[in-house]
């Protein structure tokens, strides 16, 4: 049921947040949603409605989309609305000391890896991009700087040798809904504590570069394996053929000896797919997109002779 004592404002904006939005939703009388400025689609022709936006208008409730936060009316907005505690998920805004300091209870954030390790932007891609075999996420206070505040609560989450970009995300936004859950209870409760992060031990991740996204087949096949998981489904790692952009999203691992250059084709794997060499170890080709086409599985790729044994990736 509704909690009737919390008054909390929302900010959030990738379909990350939804989980956590619902929980804010369903336990304490949530006032006001901020979330990112609208975005044309890729033809400009059309807004597209972010997931949390979409929450809020088939809510009801109030959304708000300010360009930038330290902006005096807004601020003066956010007083008037009073929140006793701001949860903010994956908003993409840094908030100014003068909106912090509004809420009673502070500012909490859900944080997809297990601090200090992995602050900034691209926590989740970077744990599969390392091949890390663990990550989580942290309920933290907000304070200026970059998510350097002390942390509530802290839970793990084991990443799989398939595990994805998109499957992580998927556990992740489920677990830090749950998470976020138990905080409010402790805030409501007053019964909160929380510990300071060893800033000796921080480490930093910014977006995912174009660059990072190209794959170099010089390198060994298990970190490559990873780049292609820990970028799938988006934006997705991606090589080049004959001057035309060819996105891997699935891989296998495959020890054999191989002659051959480091990006050629070395062999057809019956009912598996095409073997490309790196540095130790090979790839088979398991889920291939070449520009303007579908996505091709290894058996497609072998029964539609889209490449041949010589053939060079660069």
């Amino acid at each position: 049921g509704k909690g009737v004592n919390m008054k909390t404002i929302f900010m959030g904006t990738p379909e990350f947040a939804v989980p956590s939005l619902e929980k804010v939703f369903e336990t304490t009388e949530l006032t006001a949603i901020f979330t990112k400025e609208d975005k044309p689609n890729a033809r400009g022709n059309k807004i597209i409605i972010n997931p949390v936006k979409q929450f809020g208008i088939e809510h009801n409730i109030e959304i708000i989309q300010p360009r930038k936060m330290k902006d005096s009316e807004l601020i003066k907005k956010i007083k008037d609305l009073d929140p006793d505690l701001i949860v903010v998920v994956a908003y993409g805004k840094i908030l100014p000391r003068e909106i912090i300091e509004i809420p009673k209870y502070g500012i909490i954030n859900v944080h997809s890896s297990l601090l200090p390790k992995y602050r900034g932007a691209s926590p989740i891609h970077s744990a599969i991009l390392n091949g890390e075999k663990e990550t989580g996420v942290s309920i933290m206070y907000i304070e200026e700087g970059l998510d350097s505040g002390d942390v509530i609560l802290m839970e793990s989450c084991e990443i799989t040798e398939t595990d994805t970009l998109g499957t992580l995300h998927d556990k992740l936004k489920v677990i830090g809904a749950e998470l976020l859950g138990k905080a409010i209870t402790l805030i409501e409760k007053e019964e909160v504590t929380s510990s300071p992060q060893d800033h000796t031990k921080a480490t930093f991740v910014k977006p995912i570069t174009k660059e990072e996204e190209k794959i170099d087949w010089s390198r060994p096949a298990e970190e490559v394996y990873n780049k292609v998981r820990g970028l799938n489904p988006f934006p997705g790692a991606y090589t080049t053929f004959k001057d035309t952009v060819v996105k891997i999203y699935e891989t296998e691992k495959d020890y054999e000896e191989y002659e051959g250059d480091f990006g050629e084709i070395v062999a057809l794997k019956k009912k598996h797919g095409p073997v490309v060499k790196l540095r130790d170890g090979n790839l088979i080709l398991k889920n291939v997109k070449l520009q303007g086409k579908k996505n091709q599985s290894g058996i497609d790729l072998l029964n539609g002779r889209v490449f041949q044994t010589g053939d060079k990736f660069i």
